[in-house]
């Protein structure tokens, strides 16, 4: 497996994590529909949260939170339209950004952005 991929793994497994700290019930990761897809759909409040989750292993390249490109959020909304049409008990919406610096022999650094729109 290539070394983003694993990168990647272990984030997401890291986000779900901290997320269910933070009093947030995981109900899908990797949702996908089509060519879609939404990384955390997460429940707390009554309040549906679609999170993109990024990682970097240093802010070499920037911050993971800058990868949040206006077309990356446009591909979300895209997926979350989908995701709410085949789920349409959820009222409430919301959407977030998770970044993650992951960094060689250092515990993970967690970013939380929440209701983001761009």
């Amino acid at each position: 497996m290539a070394q983003h991929n694993k990168l990647g793994q272990q984030g997401e497994q890291q986000a779900e994590e901290y997320l269910k700290q933070q009093g947030y019930e995981i109900l899908h990761r990797n949702w996908r529909h089509s060519h879609y897809e939404i990384d955390i759909v997460a429940l707390k409040n009554e309040v549906l949260h679609i999170v993109e989750v990024k990682i970097r292993s240093s802010a070499r390249f920037g911050l993971p939170e800058e990868a949040v490109t206006k077309k990356k959020f446009q591909s979300l909304l895209n997926a979350a339209d989908e995701f709410l049409y085949q789920h349409q008990q959820y009222q409430h919406v919301q959407y977030d950004v998770l970044a993650i610096t992951m960094q060689k022999n250092l515990e993970p650094e967690f970013f939380f952005i929440g209701d983001v729109y761009l």
